[in-house]
């Protein structure tokens, strides 16, 4: 029974980094004869262009049917002066929300063939392998009530509400638990439970989880203090649980340790490991169409894609090795480029991989 993929591309970058991971994907499940049914949607400003709406019922329709979503990325500012509920970002927002799409896994990893690309110190972040677990259907983002007001002055204030229940804390929280225990077993929690009622509550259930698994170390870090370890000494850092709002700000901290957030994948998945993979980078407008964008974070989205919600580990090795591959070669877009490095623009980065991949089946044969 074959399983379905659909390919939002996006916004600006989006498209151009997706056409390189799609043609890995293909490849993979060519050489690793996987069933897929490969379809493509509209999202974001691409979907506002064509329908009026950042996510049209049917790409939602598109969405529900799939085993696994690959997305480019969204938003730009042309679509910056337009009402709030149809900006590009409420597209990916609503998708986020109406697959229940709860836990988005972020692995702030560096390929050691980047150490230098670092802003820190090679000693600082050389063998970094880090996973931070976000929650991302919840918190402030979603709470409600939420809006603009006149006060009688007539002065306007803005007001959202920071709002978790018991039962999306525990979801996360078992994530976050299951995936330290297939680590290295030690997980913490980041939370502002000193100022904060909601993260108290945040607290007390991550602390009732732990009783679940002894076998994994549980430690709390206010969200202050997580920013400013992830920049002293990330490697202290094996799995970090966090909430909506903080998980957004820290993984983008995590991913410059790295080197270039365009080395980055991510997974957002549902409570059955379906899931939607994307680059953490943005639609990246000041770049888009000059074939210098960096397609490895969609690729090991693509590799996440496999080993998460399509069961094809073997697969997703496989794309792992051929970045590791790649990166050997000295081949970098210029995110990543050094005055050492040759480099390459973003279909170049494309062929490289699937000369890799290729060399990959050959050595196999052989």
């Amino acid at each position: 029974m074959s399983q379905r993929v659909l390919v939002l591309p996006g916004d600006h970058i989006g498209p151009e980094v997706v056409e390189q991971a799609r043609r890995v994907l293909e490849k993979v499940a060519q050489d690793f004869r996987l069933a897929l049914e490969l379809d493509e949607g509209l999202i974001g400003g691409a979907a506002l262009e064509a329908s009026g709406v950042p996510l049209p019922d049917q790409t939602l329709e598109q969405a529900r049917q799939a085993d696994a979503i690959l997305l480019g990325a969204v938003g730009g500012p042309e679509w910056d002066g337009v009402e709030r509920e149809l900006r590009p970002e409420r597209g990916l927002l609503k998708i986020r929300s109406e697959l229940a799409l709860f836990g988005n896994l972020r692995p702030a990893i560096l390929y050691p063939q980047l150490a230098d690309a670092s802003s820190l110190r090679a000693e600082v972040v050389a063998g970094l392998d880090i996973l931070i677990v976000r929650e991302l259907t919840g918190g402030i983002y979603f709470g409600e009530p939420r809006g603009i007001r006149t006060l009688e002055n007539g002065e306007r204030e803005g007001y959202n509400t920071y709002v978790y229940s018991e039962s999306e804390i525990e979801r996360i929280g078992r994530l976050a638990f299951e995936s330290a225990r297939k680590r290295n077993g030690r997980l913490c929690s980041v939370d502002k439970s000193n100022v904060l009622e909601v993260t108290v509550l945040w607290r007390e259930v991550m602390e009732r989880l732990a009783a679940d698994y002894p076998d994994v170390e549980l430690s709390h870090m206010y969200v202050d203090n997580a920013a400013m370890q992830l920049v002293r000494a990330p490697k202290q850092f094996d799995v970090v649980v966090t909430g909506n709002m903080f998980g957004d700000i820290l993984s983008d901290a995590a991913a410059m340790l790295t080197g270039s957030i365009g080395m980055l994948p991510s997974a957002s998945l549902d409570v059955n490991s379906r899931g939607m993979y994307e680059p953490c980078h943005g639609s990246a407008p000041d770049i888009s169409g000059q074939d210098v964008a960096n397609p490895l974070a969609t690729i090991l989205s693509v590799a996440m894609m496999l080993r998460y919600s399509l069961a094809a580990p073997a697969a997703a090795d496989a794309i792992e090795l051929a970045v590791s591959r790649v990166l050997d070669r000295g081949l970098r877009t210029p995110d990543i480029c050094t005055d050492k490095d040759e480099k390459v623009g973003t279909r170049a980065m494309g062929d490289a991989v699937m000369e890799a991949l290729a060399t990959r089946e050959l050595e196999e044969s052989a």
